[in-house]
């Protein structure tokens, strides 16, 4: 954890006073959250945008003050996890089941950071396997149709067996799609595919990426 602790804290670096920032959700962000938690009790002045119920819970706790995504036009600086990239800056994302809010919030950004320990620094996407938001109506339709094209879908499911339902009430299934070689067809093929509501793909949005090493060091890719 301690990869994704100096990490986390070292993209608060970017935060500056009267700055709307996005706040991501999952494991690593949580470290983020947590020292912009500190820097606002010390008198940093921002709002922040949250792209998950967790993380509007954890940012509450740290008294940072928050904004709906309604109330905003443009976010200064949104940092986020990934469950992988690469050095084309694709990445992954959707593995805490955020990903429709957190591409929202990416794409009202002028600028978005993605925190990661090395493990998610990879060559080829793709053995994370690639969450999509659908709606429950369609999830059926949804995987006939991924199956037409040779992808195998599955239901998610929370630890209690129960189906997963992401905060905006729908289903994810997660696409079996190694070794991903051009995540930018993929991208579109799933666009254009109806019942789908948004795919973990995100591409052409990462700004920024900091690394968190086992040995304490940080690299950062830009």
């Amino acid at each position: 954890m301690e990869s994704k602790r100096i990490a986390g804290e070292k993209a608060c670096e970017a935060i500056q006073d009267g700055m709307t920032v996005g706040l991501g959700t999952g494991s690593t962000v949580f470290y983020t959250i947590e020292r912009l938690g500190v820097l606002v009790k010390n008198g940093l002045e921002i709002k922040g945008v949250a792209t998950s119920i967790e993380t509007e819970k954890l940012a509450r706790k740290w008294h940072i003050p928050l904004l709906s995504f309604n109330e905003i036009t443009e976010i200064d600086v949104t940092i986020d996890g990934a469950d992988e990239v690469n050095h084309a800056f694709e990445g992954i994302k959707g593995g805490g089941g955020a990903l429709l809010r957190e591409k929202l919030v990416a794409l009202s950004s002028k600028q978005n950071i993605w925190v990661v320990d090395e493990s998610k620094v990879v060559d080829v996407l793709g053995k994370f396997h690639l969450p999509v938001e659908v709606l429950p109506f369609s999830y059926k339709y949804v995987e006939r149709e991924l199956l037409k094209r040779g992808i195998k879908a599955h239901i998610r499911y929370q630890a209690d067996g129960e189906i997963f339902i992401t905060n905006n009430e729908n289903m994810i299934l997660d696409l079996e799609v190694y070794p991903l070689v051009d995540a930018k067809k993929l991208s579109n093929e799933l666009d254009s595919l109806s019942g789908i509501v948004e795919h973990g793909l995100f591409l052409n949005i990462a700004d920024q990426v900091i690394v968190g090493k086992k040995d304490g060091t940080i690299e950062i890719l830009d």
